[in-house]
């Protein structure tokens, strides 16, 4: 038993130092020693509670009794091995910001419907969009189905009566009308990105795929290129990550128009013009002018400016690929065709997500059929 100061009994672990610190101590299962110090008493208690706790609740080999808190690092440690990065920072976040201060420390065999629903139901009290809620409940229920696949519990708790379809509507992304497209493209003539902007336009290429694109994906000769990576800046970590495509559909080659074929000319002459591109770089196609690749978020920051200066609502560089996709459905491009190019897994992602219907589009298409629809 650990004593104050004054001789005063604090309890088994704990023990206050010469200079007024409280500090309490335990050997962990792995044999390791824990320690906290806090100029708190309460502070110290409440930590080597918790610590005992988990240390106690997140053995392997006794799934049952396992706190969600250990089950989250375990099923996430594997999700690091076989998704993408970008996927597991979205689970990571969602359980970080939203999960565990609901679950986090429950036994994962206590976690019930009405528990999951705690986790939606506040982040709408919260203000967050549905569309984040959603994915929330993604996460919230790949890890308790792992659990329930794993036969350490018996059904999955986040059932389909726990509602997730609440929160503030996402605002949707539409497709640039032509008009508005023309006055961008005009507004962008001669900036640094121009290229970059015009190619997404051409390609339906996500971000990190064109950032990522490289000179040997491209084949001038029978005019395609192919797509088999995806590149981002990572700024916590302060470097580039390359990694696989958004998914296995995301492997594909795209045949390229006399547009898009012009512009990769003109960037081929941009980076001949550049004064230093260092050897890791020197097959990628879109370089800054310092000779690097251009980070994500200043693609978006340069839409940004550009739109503000001719006085248009502000999009971001996905809605450059909305864009394409809607211009390609307008000239007549079959869904599946679009599909492929777009790198999606299925054709409903293509024709619900992507594709903007103007006004004008739907008068067009009942023009084709009012002959038939004549039958009277």
């Amino acid at each position: 038993m650990g004593k104050d100061l004054k001789g005063k009994e604090l309890g088994e672990g704990i023990s206050q130092r010469a200079d007024g610190l409280y500090m309490a101590r335990f050997v962990d299962r792995f044999n390791k020693r824990k320690q906290k110090k806090s100029k708190k008493l309460q502070v110290v208690r409440q930590w080597l509670a918790d610590a005992s706790y988990i240390d106690q609740h997140s053995d392997l080999d006794q799934a049952a009794d396992m706190m969600v808190d250990a089950w989250y690092e375990y099923w996430i440690g594997i999700k690091m091995q076989t998704v993408r990065p970008n996927t597991v920072r979205n689970y990571r976040e969602r359980y970080e910001h939203n999960i565990k201060e609901v679950i986090g420390k429950k036994l994962l065999t206590e976690v019930k419907p009405i528990h999951c629903q705690k986790i939606f139901s506040n982040m709408a009290e919260k203000g967050y969009k549905t569309s984040t809620i959603y994915q929330a409940r993604i996460t919230l229920y790949n890890m308790l189905e792992f659990a329930k696949e794993s036969d350490v519990i018996l059904s999955n708790p986040c059932k389909k009566s726990v509602r997730s379809d609440m929160g503030k509507p996402s605002k949707k992304k539409e497709a640039l009308t032509i008009d508005v497209q023309k006055k961008f493209l005009d507004a962008v003539v001669g900036y640094s990105y121009e290229n970059q902007y015009r190619f997404v336009l051409q390609t339906g290429l996500r971000t990190g795929e064109l950032i990522g694109l490289k000179w040997s994906d491209i084949d001038f000769d029978n005019r395609t290129m192919k797509i088999e990576r995806s590149m981002e800046y990572r700024y916590k970590v302060g470097e580039w990550r390359v990694g696989p495509p958004k998914s296995q559909a995301g492997y594909r080659t795209i045949p390229l128009t006399n547009e898009a074929i012009r512009i990769l000319e003109d960037q081929r002459s941009k980076n001949s013009r550049l004064n230093i591109i260092s050897m890791e770089w020197k097959d990628t196609v879109f370089l800054c002018r310092k000779g690097t690749p251009v980070k994500n978020s200043t693609y978006d920051t340069g839409l940004f400016k550009y739109c503000d200066r001719i006085g248009i609502p502000r999009f971001s560089m996905h809605v450059l690929r909305h864009t394409f996709a809607t211009r390609c459905i307008e000239g007549g491009m079959k869904p599946k065709t679009l599909q492929k190019i777009l790198g999606h897994s299925n054709i409903g992602i293509t024709m619900n997500l992507y594709v903007h219907i103007t006004e004008g589009e739907k008068q067009r298409e009942i023009d084709l059929v009012s002959d038939s629809l004549n039958v009277g």
